[in-house]
């Protein structure tokens, strides 16, 4: 292998002259050049938007992915520029646990046929986790780890370059001092004839001295000028963070506006069930011998209604409750809800317990206590 054995020298003379500079820095036995106000106030603010980005950028994904060896997996697969196999959700696993008992319990039993619709409920959380899932990942956590990896890399390697240009500039400036101060005292001595030919030898190395110095300002000049830009950048990195984040905020209306609409729908479709099996139940007690009843049986909307109507409010026990959610009623038994409305609620003997009677007015039925909350 060919090395260059001067410029490997060249090299480690600048890096030695680099450490001492650096240490007598430390120990405050060299100035070093200081850098503007307002330069070093962008440099502050870049050192603040990469320490938060990253903490923002790593508590999003423990948000995303909380089990850490799948987030190792997915690391893993990234590296290796391999797409990260389909994983299916906590909801859509415990959806299909739920479907397979259903099944073996019976969809004709009561248990049964509720695991079934419940699963259906949580395969659908399950496919709103996973589409969440992937446009954040897309819309928010590239963004930060592009940033993270790319613009914020660039700066750190302009920055130690402007680092290295600085000692080298102090260094070239402490150099030129001793120089001329070497030349001063040689000044003061006798000319003798003796003495002429070392102050000639101190007179070139101030020049020489000089032209150095003049090379690393430029050169530290340029670098600064080139970091400075970057920096400047951050502004604009935070309008794309600020956008991404937007679109973060939206995903998650979206998700959460989804899994609210799947638990209504559900709960309204489990009620419906209690209804109609207590219809039934009531129905099935009522007199045999009582021939109309066995040849023309009223129906479960038919039964509710009636009984509706014959309710009496008791004496005491009627209460304020404000609604919480809208609710469509789902037959004519039942009274529809309008959110942040006050009406009155009492129960009667042997309801559901997950029911109350409701009235609005002139206006009677049956409303879900979930969707309530009970003044005093």
């Amino acid at each position: 292998m060919d090395f260059n054995v001067r410029k490997l020298a060249s090299d480690a003379g600048i890096f030695f002259s680099r450490a001492v500079q650096f240490t007598e820095e430390k120990f405050g036995h060299a100035e070093r050049t200081e850098l503007d106000a307002h330069f070093e106030n962008l440099l502050s603010r870049a050192d603040c938007t990469k320490n938060w980005t990253e903490k923002i950028y790593r508590q999003t994904e423990v948000l995303l992915q909380p089990n850490p060896g799948a987030r190792i997996e997915e690391f893993l697969y990234e590296k290796i520029d391999r797409k990260v196999p389909p994983r299916a959700t906590n909801g859509e696993i415990l959806g299909q646990y739920m479907l397979e008992a259903g099944k073996e319990f019976g969809a004709d039993t009561p248990y049964g046929s509720t695991l079934i619709k419940v699963s259906d409920c949580q395969r659908k959380l399950g496919g709103a986790e996973r589409e969440f899932l992937q446009t954040s990942s897309i819309s928010f956590l590239t963004p930060l780890r592009n940033f993270l990896e790319g613009d914020w890399r660039t700066i750190s390697r302009e920055r130690r370059l402007l680092e290295n240009r600085r000692l080298d500039l102090d260094a070239c400036k402490a150099r030129l001092k001793k120089a001329k101060a070497a030349e001063s005292k040689a000044a003061a001595v006798p000319d003798f004839q003796e003495t002429r030919p070392r102050n000639y030898v101190l007179s070139a190395s101030a020049s020489a001295a000089e032209h150095e110095l003049r090379v690393a300002q430029t050169e530290f000049d340029r670098q600064a000028k080139v970091t400075r830009l970057l920096v400047e950048g951050i502004g604009s990195t935070h309008v794309n963070h600020l956008r991404c984040l937007r679109e973060f905020v939206e995903g998650q209306v979206m998700y959460y506006n989804q899994c609210h609409q799947y638990m209504q729908e559900l709960q309204r479709e489990l009620g419906r069930t209690c209804t109609d099996s207590s219809a039934v139940d009531s129905h099935s007690s009522s007199d045999p011998a009582d021939p109309s009843t066995v040849l023309n049986p009223p129906s479960p909307l038919e039964t509710d209604a009636l009984q509706i109507e014959d309710v009496q409010p008791p004496a005491s026990g009627t209460r304020k409750a404000k609604v919480l959610f809208d609710y469509k009623a789902g037959d004519s038994s039942e009274l529809s809800l309008r959110a942040d409305e006050v009406i009155t609620v009492y129960t009667v003997p042997g309801m559901d317990s997950d029911w109350l009677i409701g009235e609005r007015g002139n206006q009677k039925g049956k409303v879900p206590v979930t969707y309530l909350e009970l003044l005093s």
